[in-house]
């Protein structure tokens, strides 16, 4: 009887599983061989199914994060029985590194510089780009040579770039009088009376180069709005320092009747470092209310080429702070220049764009605008960002 009973525990245990086959030398699919690194691809995108049979797989996305072969399977369905074809898939990186700089570069007699960092370039999978110079020319001798820079990744995809190297002897530039005329002031009575519609309010962003603000005269000047710089990072993996007017400015600001969002200069090199300075911000905000979002204003260019970072971790750095952001409440948004917001950085929810010009062309969306970097307002000694918030 015992016999009996094991046998039947045995049965339902193994007979209810559904039973899965494989075929050999299956030649029912046409699956794609290589997908491209960091695209969005899912099973069905790359399958084509040629054949009678059903298939049953999940439509589950492919892991493209890092290059190299990976395997998946698939389930279809041929004559009432459950079958699994596994196969390879190579994750590949093809594009060329990316040159994000101008290649019209000057250096004085004598430069004892990398000239590889005249330019300033980088990718979009590998953080290290090799960089090697064609091309004769003579640090020691004014003159204007043609050289060609090759970039190459660690795909060995290369990118070949003209550069145009200029050696000046600087005693010359002093016989010439090459005083730039100097540019004038934006004035913010000015912008409110040719910007200002019922679709947006003009404001200012401020730090501590701004020095003492009286913002009552801001606010009587027009503005309606201010950001507020609460701190920065000290360096390239250096610490989180407070902005030493910020407690001033964002009581001073409320206080005056103007609406109030902050933002945070960062120069981190990983999404961690990003997140642990969103977690700075909300810690030192310490549950202050705030009518706009909080900006993350990465703006290490210069250093790009140290840094030895991609085009991927750059956005993963900057999702990273914001998402942190709004886990804890508050609005993130993302602060960039026209040029690196359409070259460098993804599409972002909230946007706060960089465009000193009177008529933007940037054709993406955002949400602010900083107009000038030479305004003018009662209020302030000196200059002052000046921007325009969309309703």
């Amino acid at each position: 009887m015992k016999i009996v009973i094991i046998v039947l525990i045995s049965f339902l245990l193994t007979g209810c599983q559904e039973r899965i086959y494989t075929e050999k030398n299956v030649n029912y699919f046409d699956i794609s061989d290589k997908v491209l690194v960091y695209s969005d691809v899912k099973i069905n995108d790359i399958l084509k199914n040629n054949s009678e049979y059903k298939i049953v797989s999940d439509n589950y996305k492919i892991s493209t994060n890092k290059i190299g072969e990976k395997e998946y399977s698939i389930y279809y369905i041929k004559n009432n029985k459950k079958y699994i074809y596994k196969f390879k898939i190579n994750v590949v990186d093809e594009t060329p590194p990316l040159v994000f700089s101008g290649t019209n570069k000057t250096v004085n007699i004598g430069y004892v510089g990398d000239l590889c960092n005249l330019i300033t370039y980088g990718d979009n999978y590998s953080g290290l780009v090799k960089c090697s110079i064609e091309g004769d020319y003579d640090l020691n001798k004014e003159d204007t040579y043609k050289l060609k820079y090759y970039l190459s990744d660690s795909s060995n995809n290369i990118k070949e770039v003209n550069v145009t190297l200029n050696v000046n002897d600087p005693s010359n530039d002093l016989k010439n009088d090459n005083t730039t005329p100097k540019k004038e002031n934006t004035l913010f009575n000015e912008v409110m009376k040719s910007k200002k519609d019922v679709n947006n309010s003009l404001g200012i962003d401020v730090s501590k180069w701004q020095g003492d603000i009286d913002f009552i005269k801001v606010k009587e000047s027009g503005a309606s709005f201010v950001m507020i710089r609460i701190g920065s990072q000290d360096g390239v993996l250096g610490d989180h320092i407070i902005d030493p007017y910020f407690k001033e400015n964002i009581k001073n600001a409320k206080n005056a009747g103007l609406k109030v969002g902050i933002y945070f200069n960062s120069v981190a090199t990983s999404a961690k470092e990003a997140r642990e300075q969103a977690k700075w911000v909300i810690k030192t905000l310490n549950k202050e209310k705030i009518d706009l979002p909080i900006a993350f204003d990465w703006e290490n260019w210069s250093k790009w080429n140290s840094l030895k970072i991609s085009f991927h971790t750059l956005n993963e750095i900057g999702n990273s702070f914001i998402n942190t952001i709004n886990d804890n409440g508050y609005k993130g948004m993302l602060y960039g220049s026209k040029f690196y917001l359409e070259t460098l950085w993804d599409d972002y929810d909230l946007v706060w764009l960089a465009n000193y010009t009177e008529k933007t062309s940037y054709k993406g969306k955002y949400l602010m605008w900083q107009m000038a970097n030479n305004g003018k307002i009662e209020g302030i000694k000196g200059n002052v960002d000046i921007d325009i918030l969309y309703e």
